[in-house]
């Protein structure tokens, strides 16, 4: 079975081709803040990106045939875990205003069904996409009826490492009872009970620790202020959540191996920013251990930061009575996308319909 996988990212186009579960083409296409400049909104970048992904496949000489397409599934309505195959009304959702953020990875399903279409037999297929939502009623309740929790995450690349965290241990992932913590732009800490991740953070906007580019939670009342003080337009106070916050907003830089070179030579306040990262992402991990009720089978720590010592070893020291940790570094999400793909094709798992 061959599988073109798409992820579509704010700055680049992530591509792969898998021959079942062997990898034959990996590929990051950039794209320059002048290049998107020209486009007013995402969804206007579908046809640009198609013709490179496209390109790019001519260029590895690549035949554009394959059995199935799949991408990276946006941010449009929260619905349950699983591989969903691409219709008429998740295209309609998206090109139309149902999202809950723009985000490039919208356009993940909007350019693996232009690609598909044009294949005889071949299907178009998202997984887990950011906003799986299988919270307990419990966790969907907030301080305010006027806003209710919802959830933004690293579910496919979570997902992905509890079910090879299982299959390394021989057993199920349905089975244990894990918590998650995805370490990058963003960090999402999630509690999986038995399959279900039944408590995790808005991490793209919300809540939970700052990381390199995102706020987390802020002081309600103070944020209040600051949107009536007249000093900053929306737009403004936005990307002071998400985008130029965290770490980039306190040391102008989202770079780790750069501020880990700055606390090397003896930059205090870098050492400082980064130990509070960590503190506030382990007071985040023991919150979930509460939600399992401290019956947890482990802790895995994924993402691109998995890859620091100082803070996977720093997270241990606070966290590591809770559960055995383990770590997962970077992300891994074009394997897990065509691995879900490849289930699907093999008749392992069934594609969930969207409506």
């Amino acid at each position: 079975m061959r599988i073109l996988v798409i992820n579509p990212g704010s700055t680049s186009t992530k591509i792969a081709v898998y021959e079942d579960e062997k990898p034959i083409l990996l590929h990051s296409i950039t794209h320059s803040a002048d290049e998107l400049a020209v486009y007013d909104a995402i969804t206007e970048q579908q046809d640009f990106r198609r013709n490179l992904v496209i390109k790019e496949l001519h260029r590895a000489n690549i035949p554009v045939k394959f059995d199935a397409v799949i991408g990276r599934g946006g941010l449009v309505k929260p619905i349950a875990g699983g591989v969903y195959e691409i219709n008429e009304q998740m295209l309609n959702d998206t090109l139309h205003g149902c999202v809950i953020h723009n985000h490039a990875c919208n356009l993940g399903c909007l350019i693996a069904h232009e690609i598909a279409i044009t294949i005889p037999n071949c299907r178009a297929f998202i997984a887990d996409p950011g906003v799986v939502d299988e919270l307990s009623p419990l966790a969907r309740i907030s301080g305010s009826p006027l806003m209710p929790r919802i959830c933004i995450w690293h579910a496919l690349n979570q997902r992905a490492i509890a079910r090879r965290y299982a299959r390394e241990i021989g057993k199920r992932y349905e089975d244990l009872n894990l918590i998650i913590c995805h370490l990058g732009g963003g960090i999402s800490v999630a509690a999986h009970e038995h399959g279900k991740a039944i408590d995790t953070n808005n991490a793209l906007d919300g809540e939970g620790p700052f990381s390199p580019e995102r706020a987390g939670s802020l002081p309600a009342a103070d944020l209040i202020r600051l949107c009536f003080s007249g000093k900053y337009t929306e737009k403004q106070l936005l990307k002071r959540i998400a985008g130029k916050a965290g770490l980039t907003a306190h040391l102008g830089t989202n770079n780790m191996k750069e501020i880990q070179e700055r606390i090397k030579n003896g930059d205090k306040q870098a050492q400082l920013i980064t130990d509070a990262m960590i503190y506030h992402t382990a007071k985040q991990i023991a919150a979930e251990g509460a939600v399992l009720c401290g019956n947890v089978d482990a802790i895995l720590l994924t993402g691109g930061m998995a890859h620091s010592d100082y803070i996977t070893n720093e997270l241990r020291r606070r966290i590591g009575y809770l559960a055995p940790v383990y770590c997962f570094p970077g992300e891994n999400e074009m394997e897990a996308l065509a691995l879900n793909a490849l289930s699907v094709l093999k008749g392992t798992s069934k594609a969930q319909i969207y409506q």
